[in-house]
């Protein structure tokens, strides 16, 4: 185990070089945990372990479409720090053109590897760690998996995500583990090109991710709906 791990709790976090992701990693350090960085843009995550400092921070360049690459993250995350007590699947991506009939088919290749693959892979390289500590499994899913939007494939792989986190929860229930899915509506992140200032900031769906982390053992925060207040 390496030197700088201690016994504060690890929490990997994919799609971490920015965003939602960037900024939970910042709050969950301020607020006493340990942070494993998991993202393809190996240079903005080489500049958050220096941001957050590397007694604290531990960075892994992957691609959770890929399973192999993500089986090996989480295996190096726990050589480094010993543990791995929740994981945060974050990662995920937009598609370029709305609806199906003007929607292009590669573009939705790289989307549902990132959204609905990448979730199954982190989950499934994740839970052997997990299940080691009792861990914590939180999805970042969407508002657009719980209403119907006219033809959005995205929205259609927030569906999943949101199904998917409700039955995994059940799964991981029979261990003592627990799973939390967040659904947010617009949040002001790169994912857009143009800035979203009245919309929800990265910082309020940081602190759903604590707020569920932070729960009483005896309770599980199955879902978060956060939406904009006004």
């Amino acid at each position: 185990m390496s030197t700088s791990a201690t016994d504060k709790k690890v929490i990997a976090i994919t799609g971490a070089s920015s965003g939602i992701g960037e900024e939970t990693a910042k709050q969950l350090v301020n607020n006493g945990f340990n942070v494993a960085l998991l993202a393809r843009s190996e240079d903005k995550l080489r500049a958050l372990v220096e941001e957050l400092g590397n007694d604290v921070a531990f960075a892994v360049k992957a691609d959770v479409s890929d399973f192999k690459n993500v089986d090996t993250a989480f295996k190096k995350v726990s050589k480094h720090f010993g543990r791995i007590d929740g994981i945060f699947a974050n990662a995920g991506r937009g598609a370029k053109a709305a609806g199906i009939e003007k929607g292009d088919v590669d573009d939705w290749d790289g989307m549902l590897g990132a959204n609905v693959n990448g979730l199954l892979y982190t989950a499934k390289a994740g839970l052997p760690y997990l299940r080691d500590t009792q861990g914590h499994f939180i999805i970042t899913s969407s508002v657009a998996g719980r209403i119907a939007l006219k033809g959005s494939v995205y929205g259609a792989s927030k569906w999943f995500a949101y199904g998917f986190g409700q039955n995994l929860a059940e799964e991981m229930r029979e261990w003592g583990g627990r799973c939390t899915t967040i659904c947010p509506g617009m949040v002001n992140t790169p994912f857009f090109d143009e800035p979203k200032e009245d919309k929800l900031q990265p910082a309020d769906i940081a602190k759903s991710v604590l707020f569920a982390l932070n729960a009483e053992e005896s309770a599980c925060v199955r879902e978060v709906y956060v939406m904009p207040a006004k």
